[in-house]
């Protein structure tokens, strides 16, 4: 795949993902890209068909799926989710980084493909702050925030496997974990912005 390195980021919900990711977005501009992930779930009202989501049937994702166009995919309540190999290539022919926000199960099926991303796994101090930062948040009902608790555990139990992550980013401090986050990346977003100027 030509253009900029791929950035995959992963880790538990409530660790701090999209906070650090508006906060990269709003420092360099038009540099990252996402991603459109397709699903086979009906959307959400406000949803645009090829910017929240590519919303497909499940015979198109499959045959797709067959053809080896995913990087990779996955099923949650009985729909399909997955990140095709021309949602990445639209996002590198902007000359952008491209951002997949991935869960663990992704992380590995994309170590199978030769998409060679930056992989970063960004977590919480604790299970009992990330508790706290759920709960906070007022979105969840109780039986959703055990549900998410339980992933979480399992998510940073899985991410301890050797060589899984280039780097992992305990966000418990949010400019120190930003500033990680920056420095990893720094290398691609030179480059792509020398690339820009050419």
């Amino acid at each position: 795949m030509q253009g900029p390195r791929p950035v995959v980021l992963s880790g538990p919900s409530g660790a701090g993902k999209s906070t650090l990711l508006k906060k990269l977005l709003k420092d360099y501009e038009n540099i990252f890209g996402f991603s459109v992930s397709h699903t086979t779930r009906q959307p959400r009202p406000g949803e645009v068909n090829g910017k929240d989501y590519h919303f497909v049937t499940r015979e198109e994702m499959q045959k797709d799926i067959d053809a080896g166009e995913f990087i990779e995919h996955a099923e949650f309540s009985g729909n399909m989710y997955g990140t095709s190999k021309g949602a990445v290539q639209a996002v590198q022919a902007q000359n952008q980084i491209c951002v997949l926000d991935i869960d663990i199960q992704g992380v590995k099926n994309i170590k199978k493909t030769d998409l060679n991303p930056i992989y970063i796994s960004v977590q919480p101090p604790s299970i009992a702050i990330l508790e706290k930062r759920l709960r906070d948040r007022k979105t969840e009902t109780e039986e959703s925030l055990r549900k998410r608790l339980t992933a979480a555990r399992v998510d940073l139990e899985l991410s301890k496997e050797p060589g899984l992550f280039d780097l992992v980013i305990i966000n418990d401090d949010l400019e120190k974990a930003y500033s990680e986050l920056k420095e990893v990346l720094l290398e691609e977003i030179k480059k792509t912005e020398e690339s820009r100027k050419s």
